[in-house]
């Protein structure tokens, strides 16, 4: 096979075959195609798209191109939580502890954010002392122990797929929803887990920003699950406004801690049950939702899944204070609050916006090697819907620089709308794909 044949073939909207995609895939891993000719290939696919079966075949060949984690010694079923990003998104440091108190073994590989705020990893490593880089015979004797574990994706799994997301953020390509749907699909596969519940967001706040989108991409992802036997299932929930109150690192961890305590945000709380609900469904330890979420919150007012994240914090090397002693998390030097200017009813509330002013405080990075600060960030007290009177305070900030304080202060004022009239507020879940 000659690589640039395989472009033509691409770029003309013609679909390759299983071992034409595995050609590439060996290529990208190996080097023996250069750069500028797999860039080139990205933007063909990029305009021409590919089919359900080429995609599950780039799927297949990329999780196959490293490491494929076998948990099958930890049960029958294992779960797996993904969410493709949003602003103060902070399930699954909720859910991890909640389903493994529920009796369900969860091994759960994350990564670190890039862009406005931390990811998973960079959120739990605010936790003094807390250890995210795992080998994998501890990370699956913990699952063993404990019944989870949180660590940082290796190296080792889908070495194909960080080759070609290099590339493809640096060609303006990221946006391909084949291409988006074949890198998520093989690192669950890679993870080694066999109940995949994803979260797909959609708007203002989320890299996808219509409902139509959303949906087209959870399709792709999880018809690649019905061609390589793997049960996807697929939310689809809005991201027009934050997600919760609070969108920072540590403070995101604190607000998780407050559902696990059987408080904080409702939307939270309510997303946690339903996606927890899906994984113990298609897992066999549940009948219906109904019968799912009851399980569910029980753990919740009984304190075991709480429990659980102090016995995981405890097993990575955290310190496990944390959970009854705010005070042991990173401070912020400087608490700001946000007035607001006139009464009526929260009519808007754009998460990117928040995001930005979140990034300004220095809660995300544009490099992996950026250092974040973990303390600073934004709790909301109004979202879409609240009512709101003149000079209550609509939310605050969490900054260790005055100048930087005053920056962020005039994005998240811009993200606050206003009307006269009560809005109606979207549903945060807006379909299934199974």
């Amino acid at each position: 096979m000659k690589m640039i044949e395989l472009i033509a073939t691409k770029k003309e909207g013609k679909s390759h075959t299983k071992e034409e995609i595995q050609f590439i895939v060996n290529g990208a891993v190996s080097g023996s195609i250069p750069d500028y000719q797999l860039s080139a290939w990205l933007m063909a696919v990029y305009f021409s798209g590919m089919d359900f079966n080429e995609c599950a075949a780039l799927t297949e060949a990329m999780a196959n191109s490293g490491e494929i984690l076998d948990l099958s010694e930890i049960g029958k079923y294992v779960v797996d939580k993904h969410s493709t990003g949003g602003v103060g998104d902070k399930i699954t440091i909720i859910l991890i502890p909640l389903l493994a108190a529920a009796g369900m073994p969860v091994a759960k590989l994350s990564g670190r954010g890039l862009g406005h705020t931390g990811g998973t990893i960079d959120k739990l490593e605010s936790i003094p002392g807390f250890k995210t880089s795992l080998e994998m015979k501890e990370f699956i004797s913990q699952i063993k122990t404990i019944g989870a574990a949180i660590a940082s994706q290796t190296k080792n799994l889908t070495p194909a797929d960080g080759k070609l997301y290099a590339l493809r953020d640096v060609t303006s390509t990221v946006n391909s929803l084949p291409l988006i749907a074949s890198s998520v699909v093989s690192k669950k596969i890679a993870s080694g887990a066999n109940v995949i519940v994803l979260d797909v967001k959609y708007g203002r706040g989320a890299f996808v920003k219509t409902q139509q989108e959303a949906e087209k991409l959870s399709q792709i992802m999880v018809e690649i699950g019905k061609r390589l036997n793997k049960s996807i299932t697929a939310v689809i929930t809005s991201m027009d406004q934050p997600l919760g109150n609070a969108v920072g690192n540590s403070l995101e961890i604190i607000e998780s801690i407050e559902v696990l305590k059987n408080r904080g945000p409702k939307d939270v709380r309510d997303l946690t049950l339903y996606l927890g609900g899906l994984a113990l469904i298609k897992a066999e330890m549940a009948k219906n939702m109904e019968d799912a979420v009851s399980r569910l919150e029980k753990h919740l007012d009984d304190g075991s899944a709480l429990e659980k994240l102090k016995e995981i914090i405890i097993a990575q090397g955290g310190n496990a204070d944390v959970i009854d002693d705010y005070g042991e998390f990173p401070t912020a030097g400087h608490i700001v609050e946000i007035n607001s200017s006139s009464d009526g009813y929260v009519s808007c509330l754009d998460a990117l916006k928040v995001a930005k002013a979140c990034k300004i405080l220095g809660a995300g990075r544009d490099k992996k090697d950026d250092v974040i600060d973990y303390s600073v960030g934004v709790v909301l007290n109004k979202k879409i819907g609240d009512r709101v009177f003149d000079g209550e305070i609509i939310a605050r900030i969490y900054s260790n620089s005055e100048e930087l304080s005053k920056i962020s202060t005039d994005i998240l004022l811009d993200a606050f709308k206003f009307s006269t009239s009560k809005p109606q507020e979207d549903k945060l879940i807006y379909k299934i794909i199974e």
